[in-house]
């Protein structure tokens, strides 16, 4: 799909892995990774295996494909650069999580609704539906900001999506294990990742740090605090780099 192209800038010694969410593309994180690149650090943005193609592909694709590509990435930006933070939406701050979880060269984590779990009813039904129905509904472009459209799939892999679901109890039990600063930024409404999320990150993460976003949806990294995040997201790679250098 034109706009979901993998992303990659040169810059800094510092560098920043960005993911993508669930059924979204790279179109998501580019004015994130470009506001990253003219402060001077180096970034990349994979665009994540059966996404940006059609919601077949994704269903061909389960939550270690998206995991494996994150961390190459990463391992890439950590043979050139002295520091390497990950950064993420929805479903990339849930992979994010887990890359901190299992490596601890993470210098840090930015997230904006990342998702952990849900509290719907009808999430126990997906294993059945997953068997019986290829796709459903999507849960792309949602976006308060006027006139702004997310590159997405309009409906979604129930294969992958259960995936994911299956996913969040393994990442929610290592959560203790993630010793890097946490900035986590939260939409106060969001119509797909549930406050169910919010929650049990503060839980797990004592040392997050959350940032409530009053003005955006759930897409926020394209909404109308898209300058909060990306603000908050240099001030707090800055704070954090040269400590983590100093560590190593």
């Amino acid at each position: 799909m034109p706009g979901a192209e993998p992303i990659d800038l040169p810059g800094g010694p510092i560098g920043v892995v960005l993911s993508h969410g669930f059924t979204g593309t790279t179109q998501s994180m580019r004015p994130w990774a470009e506001h990253l690149h003219a402060a001077g650090f180096s970034v990349t943005a994979p665009r994540l295996p059966g996404h940006g193609t059609s919601p077949k592909d994704q269903n061909t694709t389960r939550f270690e494909d998206w995991y494996g590509e994150v961390e190459r990435s990463f391992d890439a930006l950590l043979a050139t650069c002295s520091s390497v933070f990950v950064m993420g939406l929805s479903m990339g701050g849930t992979i994010a999580l887990r890359l901190a979880e299992l490596r601890q060269e993470v210098a840090g984590l930015v997230i904006v609704n990342a998702a952990l779990g849900t509290e719907r009813k009808d999430a126990k039904a997906l294993p059945l539906l997953a068997k019986l129905v290829p796709t459903f509904k999507g849960v792309g472009n949602d976006i308060k900001k006027p006139g702004i459209t997310e590159l997405a799939y309009p409906k979604m892999g129930l294969k992958a999506a259960l995936s994911l679901q299956q996913a969040w109890p393994v990442v929610r039990g290592d959560l203790a294990r993630i010793r890097c600063p946490v900035l986590a930024f939260r939409s106060a409404e969001d119509h797909v990742v549930e406050p169910l999320s919010g929650r049990l990150l503060l839980e797990g993460v004592p040392q997050a740090e959350e940032v409530v976003l009053d003005n955006s949806y759930h897409v926020a990294t394209l909404d109308n605090d898209a300058s909060t995040i990306f603000e908050g997201s240099v001030a707090f790679v800055r704070k954090h780099a040269a400590a983590h250098d100093a560590s190593r």
